[in-house]
């Protein structure tokens, strides 16, 4: 990670007064973006390169995914199920959610983004595991639309 252009980036979205910027540089996508309350979040990514596949496990995960939609991280982070370690967690399988219920906590850079369902639904499946990193685009969570 180039620190001199995360530098450059961040003041660039301050001084234009815009919601974010991204740009890809040596295989590195820096995206930064104002945030709730002003604050400035940065979330550099590698580019992913799609591995070697038979496709054979993608159309076993597209079956078992049909018919749900999958909440996705929308950066880089470590991934929190519950606000403190003492705390219940926001939701569980089954649970029924509606849109804005808060499902999950992303820390990035020491910043805790709280992730919100879209939509109304009941919560299928928990693909992420709790205090572990999570990548830009991974699925955290399958919902079954009400």
């Amino acid at each position: 990670m180039d620190w001199d252009i995360l530098k450059k980036l961040i003041q660039m979205v301050k001084e234009e007064d815009i919601s974010g910027l991204a740009i890809e540089e040596k295989g590195v996508k820096y995206e930064v973006r104002r945030e709730k309350g002003g604050v400035i979040a940065s979330h550099p990514q590698p580019i992913p390169h799609p591995p070697f596949s038979s496709g054979k496990a993608e159309a076993k995960e597209k079956e078992e995914d049909d018919g749900l939609m999958a909440i996705t991280s929308p950066m880089v982070g470590t991934f929190y199920r519950s606000p403190s370690p003492e705390a219940p967690v926001f939701v569980q399988s089954g649970d029924e959610v509606e849109p804005g219920k808060v499902v999950c906590i992303i820390e990035a850079m020491k910043l805790f983004n709280e992730i919100e369902a879209e939509v109304r639904g009941k919560i299928v499946k928990i693909l992420a595991e709790n205090g572990k990193p999570v990548e830009y685009g991974q699925k955290l969570f399958l919902i079954k639309k009400a």
